[in-house]
């Protein structure tokens, strides 16, 4: 952690809004006018598109960014393979899908020195990275900033979500401040390097391979609620003009590849598009739910989705269970009991979860693949169905979930884990019978 970069992430500004067309420059004329690549770009600097769909996506899902820069990115030497360490991608083919029930604690703590990157260990995931489909779940945990090196990642996008210690993420397009309770999205193919707020951090990320996040549609919820477009704020351009030798990272099909700069790549001036990388306060999320009886489904929750080629059917969701009141008449007010076809890997940021009495802290995490029966444990199924129905606030604690269409298989290290918890299925113990002819 350095003091500087506290200073730097609470003097930050954003441009605001999801999915916008945004434009920022550094230096004053450094974005051409009326041209994206003129014969001579301004100020000396070099034009570069980079595009985080295909040319000829229809203009409502296309991402595409046009960058100013100091050098272009293609001045570099070869890419070498380095060792994957911790991390892990689709296809996970070293274990199997797994039906059982499946929870952990928190990370262990890090080696001294530990930076972002070499913080990072993988969980498990589905599809394949290659063929751009499916995902994988990611923990961190850091104790030192990433010092002359950055990483980007070719397979997917990465959504952050800090548990413990603020992140000033230095990405190519500008920096982001986020600390928990926030989220922050790093596109396909951004490069970005990860400074510490606070003497440690730890928190989850989710890598989606397939189809960039979206705000989901509203239905008949109408034009207003869940997450607002203005509530997603994205860096205004800063730059780095260094001749340090830089070592830059990148994750291709899976596997980590290096090659050393004689400068920084994020040496953007000035740009504009819509592949961008933003950060979201999940307390600002809308929370909307019954006022009259029954808890609704969690899909209700849903912050960001990234759509398959069945609609309603999601490569991936991310949802938030912020806080909010409960107020349904005659209604078990926690989780019901279900069974579901998509998988859910649970997360806690804070506090505690409203389903879970024990044994799910910050840090940790559930897995509960397609069709394991869950819900309440048995402590929290007796309280609430004794429970006086009045008005109730849960605010005391922020979970989250990555919920996806395929199964999650867990990786080897995450089934074999000395964090993972062995008698998770205890927690449905003691469930009576109750049944009266």
């Amino acid at each position: 952690m350095s003091e500087q970069a506290r200073k730097t992430a609470e003097a930050l500004e954003y441009l605001t809004g999801f999915g916008n067309e945004h434009s920022s420059e550094a230096a004053p004329g450094a974005l051409p006018i009326g041209r994206n690549s003129p014969q001579r770009a301004p100020l000396g600097l070099y034009a570069e598109q980079l595009s985080g769909s295909a040319f000829t996506e229809p203009r409502t899902h296309n991402r595409r960014s046009w960058l100013y820069r100091i050098r272009p990115s293609a001045a570099h030497p070869p890419f070498t393979r380095i060792d994957n360490g911790a991390l892990r991608s689709a296809p996970f083919t070293e274990s199997v899908a797994d039906p059982n029930r499946l929870r952990w604690n928190p990370l262990p703590e890090p080696a001294p020195g530990t930076d972002f990157l070499a913080g990072l260990w993988t969980l498990g995931g589905n599809g394949d990275a290659a063929q751009r489909a499916g995902m994988a779940i990611h923990l961190y945990a850091a104790n030192a900033d990433m010092t002359d090196r950055v990483f980007s990642d070719s397979d997917g996008e990465l959504l952050i979500v800090p548990e413990r210690g603020g992140l000033l993420l230095c990405t190519e397009l500008g920096l982001l401040a986020a600390r928990p309770g926030d989220m922050a999205l790093i596109p396909r193919g951004v490069r970005f390097r990860v400074e510490l707020l606070d003497a440690d951090a730890r928190g989850y990320i989710c890598e989606n391979y397939g189809q960039p996040f979206e705000l989901p549609n509203l239905g008949p919820i109408g034009a207003n609620g869940l997450a607002a477009a203005r509530d997603f704020q994205a860096p205004v351009a800063a730059y780095e003009d260094s001749e340090r030798p830089t070592e830059v990272i990148n994750k291709f099909c899976g596997n980590l590849w290096s090659a050393t700069y004689d400068h920084s790549p994020l040496d953007v001036v000035a740009w504009h598009g819509s592949h961008v990388p933003y950060v979201y306060d999940m307390r600002c999320f809308n929370v909307l739910g019954s006022i009259s009886y029954d808890h609704p489904d969690p899909s209700i929750f849903t912050v960001l989705t990234s759509p398959s080629d069945t609609p309603g059917l999601a490569g991936v969701d991310f949802v938030v269970f912020a806080p909010r009141w409960l107020v349904g008449e005659d209604t078990f007010r926690p989780p019901y009991f279900h069974r579901n076809v998509m998988s859910e890997y649970m997360g806690l940021i804070e506090g505690a979860y409203d389903a879970k009495a024990e044994g799910f802290v910050p840090g940790g995490g559930s897995l509960h693949n397609m069709m394991s029966a869950h819900g309440p444990d048995h402590e929290t199924f007796e309280r609430a169905s004794a429970a006086e129905l009045k008005p109730q606030k849960i605010d005391d604690g922020l979970a989250f979930m990555f919920e996806t269409r395929w199964p999650i298989t867990a990786t080897a290290q995450a089934a074999g884990a000395d964090h993972l918890q062995r008698g998770y299925d205890d927690v449905w113990q003691g469930l009576q019978r109750h049944f009266r002819a």
